[in-house]
């Protein structure tokens, strides 16, 4: 059974290598609930990280060894889905579009506004919550599609397409009553209550096997 994901304490990992600024601010983090993991260098956080938390990831551009910007697009290339707040204390133009074209989700300046930076991580968290939930749905929509007949999946290619009962059943040589009984088991079966949930979740599937 899957633990929903509302019920999970968000973590955030903050990586800078300035002390003062690391204690700073997971003190300012940690008062408004959130919890907080702290990281001197990135590349003890690369190893330790645990990808399937809940949560976001706060980290500063410039820091020796490893950049910032470099850190953020080894993430974005290991599928790495928590979002990321970049902070620095020498922004430029360039350096902020370059942030956001690798995939940050927020760029503040230093010293960094405290309501700015417990906004942004607010709506972090709630962006990452968001996504895991549809990925969560949709790996559940893959399952029970993956246990459907071979008919039954015709039939629902066919209810998806707007086709009705008895046009289904002319379609495929079927009784009115069996269509009936195989719309009753897709909607049983794929957890779906009505049908625009059905079209919302299985439309895609149901495309890819066809194509």
């Amino acid at each position: 059974m899957n633990t929903p994901l509302t019920s999970l304490s968000p973590l955030i990992h903050l990586i800078d290598d300035d002390e003062a600024v690391r204690n700073a601010l997971s003190l300012l983090i940690s008062t408004v609930g959130l919890r907080v993991q702290t990281w001197a260098e990135p590349q003890t956080f690369m190893a330790a990280f645990d990808r399937d938390s809940i949560g976001a990831i706060v980290l500063d551009v410039r820091m020796p060894g490893v950049s910032g910007l470099t850190v953020l697009q080894q993430l974005v290339e290991q599928g790495v889905d928590q979002p990321v707040i970049m902070l620095t204390g020498h922004g430029t133009v360039d350096m902020c579009r370059r942030a956001f074209k690798a995939g940050a989700a927020e760029f503040l300046e230093k010293p960094v506004n405290d309501d700015a930076l417990i906004e942004a991580l607010q709506n972090a968290v709630r962006q990452h919550v968001r996504t895991r939930e549809r990925h969560q749905v949709n790996h559940q929509a893959r399952e029970r599609y993956a246990q459907l007949s071979e008919r039954e999946r015709e039939v629902l290619g066919l209810i998806i397409s707007g086709l009705t009962n008895k046009e289904i059943g002319r379609a495929l040589a079927l009784s009115p009553r069996t269509v009936e009984t195989h719309r009753a088991n897709l909607f049983a079966k794929l957890g779906a209550e009505s049908l625009a949930e059905l079209i919302r979740r299985y439309a895609t599937l149901v495309d890819a096997a066809e194509g």
